[in-house]
């Protein structure tokens, strides 16, 4: 058995869960998430937990056992609580602006980067820590918008300066001149 997928995931007051169609829809107080399932992984809700088994030992069914019960714990996770990922700017002139459901980014470049957030999430700007805080329900969305407003202009290794996320380690490059 699976290590991840044997263990039932236990749903929160105020988190409902139906499993219909082959698909499975997860609402909460901070919104509805709707995942397909595959057809050979069965999920059943049973004593405020949901259980997920698989129809055979095949290396697929396998893999798949362990993904489909880490997906509804991030859905059930992402209704209750919530995921967030916040970036930080570190360079010179380097600042982001909130104008509406945009982000206006400025990164060095000779024009603003206009970035429009998905209807699910929620950006924030702090200005004087210089942060973007990435939040929302749907814990990959979250991390595919954050990966793309850090991708304008990645953290370079010489001088670290660029957009990355909070806490996350750049490693240092000695200049030209330190070979001396």
């Amino acid at each position: 058995m699976s290590k991840i997928g044997k263990m039932p995931v236990t749903i929160p007051k105020g988190v409902t869960v139906n499993v219909k169609d082959g698909e499975i829809e997860v609402s909460g107080p901070n919104g509805k998430l709707v995942q397909e399932l595959h057809s050979d992984i069965s999920v059943k809700v049973e004593n405020d937990a949901v259980v997920v088994t698989r129809a055979t030992d095949q290396k697929l069914h396998r893999s798949l056992h362990g993904l489909t019960r880490a997906l509804i714990q991030n859905m059930v996770t992402g209704v209750s609580e919530g995921f967030k990922m916040e970036l930080e700017m570190i360079g010179v002139g380097y600042r982001a602006e909130m104008k509406g459901k945009l982000l206006e980014l400025s990164l060095g470049f000779s024009h603003p980067i206009l970035v429009r957030a998905p209807d699910e999430l929620k950006l924030e700007v702090l200005p004087k820590e210089n942060k973007i805080i990435v939040s929302g329900a749907d814990k990959q969305l979250v991390g595919q918008t954050a990966a793309q407003i850090r991708s304008f202009r990645p953290p370079e290794p010489y001088k670290g300066k660029g957009v990355r996320y909070v806490g996350e380690y750049v490693r240092r490059k000695a200049g030209k001149a330190a070979g001396k």
